[in-house]
């Protein structure tokens, strides 16, 4: 059963754009995603640059234009409907989500594979279904989004602010105010929700013993880890499954 926002002529594409400034309007929805290199793009009150990890929705009719280096690639979503959760502004920018990210690099994969009308139909559903998870909220700082993506890629490793602040290239005290600033969180509770879901999405979706599971996510002490998660659904780990 296709969402209510499923379109029949919805569709995904790999796409580059030349130096050459292109303008145009067009009377569907269309979401821009960078695989690699840096789209500059002018809609609406969005003026300014488009990096990999993020997201820029141009709503229908709104005029556009955009250049960008030649080698740089795109996933364009052109779409008749747009789920209720991003902004009724004329074009807007975000942040993606991790599993958004996750999804981009297997639509391109099948894509550049020329898959059947089937599947890109499947692939289509599935955008849709993420885009309507998507929180979106403003385009995050580049040091911060470099913070978001060391700590994303070592939850199982110890992470403490001033290691942290040091990859944003700024001081502890400067890098606290400005990630509560973009993600409007302290570092750590951020640290703690992202490695707590990535604990019980390990339990419910694989076998993975539960002393593997708590060190995945970065505690060797199993007790230490069952007592957070604990706190922060309600339930300890071993009842997730009940």
């Amino acid at each position: 059963m296709f969402s209510p926002f499923f379109h029949m002529s919805d569709s995904l594409s790999i796409r580059s754009y030349s130096r050459q400034t292109v303008g145009h309007s067009h009377d569907f929805h269309q979401l821009v995603l960078p695989l690699s290199g840096v789209i500059n793009i002018r809609a609406g009150e969005v003026s300014g640059k488009v990096a990999p990890g993020e997201c820029v929705v141009i709503r229908s009719g709104t005029e556009h234009h955009f250049t960008a280096e030649e080698q740089a690639r795109f996933v364009v979503a052109d779409l008749h409907a747009l789920p209720d959760n991003l902004s009724p502004a004329k074009a807007s920018v975000f942040s993606v989500s991790k599993p958004m990210s996750a999804l981009l690099e297997f639509v391109a994969s099948q894509l550049e594979y020329r898959v059947s009308k089937q599947v890109e139909v499947s692939m289509m559903h599935t955008f849709i279904a993420v885009l309507s998870e998507q929180q979106q909220g403003h385009s995050l700082d580049l040091r911060i989004r470099n913070v978001i993506e060391y700590i994303d890629s070592r939850l199982d490793q110890p992470l403490v602010v001033s290691q942290l602040a040091s990859v944003a290239c700024i001081s502890a005290t400067q890098f606290k105010k400005a990630f509560r600033e973009q993600m409007g969180q302290t570092p750590a509770r951020y640290i703690t929700q992202l490695r707590m879901e990535k604990a019980r999405a390990l339990i419910i979706h694989t076998d993975m013993p539960m002393q593997r599971v708590a060190e995945a996510v970065g505690y060797q002490d199993f007790s230490a880890f069952s007592r957070r998660f604990s706190q922060f659904f309600g339930l300890p780990p071993s009842r997730i499954l009940q």
